[in-house]
């Protein structure tokens, strides 16, 4: 399993789990600050861009709306996802 180094990967619970289940599943933590070896933080970012940073919302309803739509255009376009991502052969 690959782990980012966020914050609730290292609390006490998280620990104590890893530790009784290290034998089954082996765990690689990333570097810290590393999203270019994430692909989930390139979405996040080309969701802001999108969303976020372009537009202006009225309110809590409309970015849910906008957050959806954008969802949905990607849930539609893999391969263009993909290659966005870096992730494509």
């Amino acid at each position: 399993m690959v782990l980012d180094n966020a914050r609730i990967h290292h609390a006490k619970q998280v620990q104590e789990f890893l530790r009784k289940h290290e034998e089954p599943i082996m765990f690689f933590f990333l570097p810290p600050y590393s999203p270019h070896l994430n692909p989930i933080e390139r979405l996040w970012k080309w969701l802001k861009e999108s969303v976020i940073a372009t537009r202006f919302h009225k309110d809590l309803h409309a970015i849910e709306q906008s957050v959806n739509s954008f969802l949905e255009y990607i849930d539609n376009h893999c391969e263009e996802v993909l290659q966005r991502l870096g992730c494509a052969a």
